[in-house]
């Protein structure tokens, strides 16, 4: 007899023939949308010229040249990307349906970008936080890679009542141990103690990043459901709201905007190109609305 196929081998099947096959078709096989500009290393620093891309302005030598300096790089037929996952607390709500949390979305969309990556000859690596910087995957290519990918996210507990996310440590975690310039990826819903921001910068000097906010639409827009009793993921504390009070619903819209705001303000300020990820989105469709926005992005 046949052995039953393991979980993350499940896993993998069922994306490759629900949203790879898809994805295939709707973009025709063409990911550079997607995955342009990685894989490439330095090959040199000039002055710079009116229409260069601003992200590549090297600040060290600018401030020590007093005049602006940019980094040219040789194009790397490779790429190196490497998905730093957020899969703390917060990341296990979802309010569209038991099977659709922040924490499943997540690993639905890792394992699709890392699958079009590494059948490509691509490597691809991942660092982990729960309440801390659970462990790194060191960057390889190849279906196996994968598979062990799943494994990992998967094996990751769910944690209750731990202290509230730190992304700062999985940022500088990041900026240590990945030493070429690569795409790196940050999945997270980017609820978290302020700082992690100065990390994200040192991050985006180094390597081209992307932000993937996981995001669910009851985080804020709060229905009228009358009395209900609201846990928070992160520390487990309880509080007996009344969803009917109008003026409680629009504190809580104004908290999300506020939140939302700050986030957004951070991801400019970094120059660190975001997208967001919601619970209650067709993965296919994301992913394609992603590449759209890359490419318009880009010009």
């Amino acid at each position: 007899m046949q052995a039953h196929a393991s979980a993350p081998e499940r896993i993998l099947q069922r994306l490759d023939w629900q949203v790879i096959r898809r994805l295939d078709g709707l973009l025709q096989g063409d990911y550079r949308s997607l995955f342009h500009g990685n894989g490439v290393d330095l090959a040199a620093l000039r002055e710079y010229q009116p229409g260069d891309d601003v992200r590549y302005i090297d600040w060290n030598l600018t401030a020590r040249m007093d005049a602006p300096y940019v980094r040219e790089y040789n194009e790397d037929r490779e790429i190196s990307a490497w998905f730093l996952l957020d899969l703390s607390p917060s990341v296990d709500f979802g309010s569209v349906d038991a099977d659709r949390l922040k924490r499943t979305v997540l690993i639905d969309f890792v394992t699709t970008l890392a699958r079009l990556l590494t059948r490509r000859g691509n490597r691809v690596g991942a660092i982990l936080y729960g309440s801390e910087v659970e462990h790194t995957i060191p960057a390889r290519g190849g279906r196996v890679q994968v598979l062990r990918l799943i494994q990992d996210m998967l094996a990751q507990p769910r944690l209750a009542g731990a202290p509230f996310t730190d992304l700062s440590p999985l940022l500088a975690a990041a900026n240590h141990a990945i030493k070429r310039r690569s795409l790196v990826i940050i999945i997270s819903d980017f609820i978290s103690t302020p700082g992690w921001e100065r990390q994200l910068d040192l991050l985006r000097r180094r390597h081209e990043v992307l932000a993937v906010r996981l995001i669910d639409p009851l985080e804020t827009d709060l229905p009228n459901v009358g009395p209900i009793i609201m846990e928070d993921a992160e520390t487990g504390e309880q509080l007996y709201v009344d969803t009917g009070d109008q003026g409680f619903r629009r504190r809580f819209q104004e908290a999300a905007r506020s939140r939302e705001m700050a986030v957004n303000d951070a991801f400019r300020r970094s120059g660190v190109e975001a997208v967001s990820l919601s619970t209650d989105e067709d993965l296919v469709r994301a992913i394609v609305r992603m590449a759209t926005l890359r490419r318009k992005r880009r010009g």
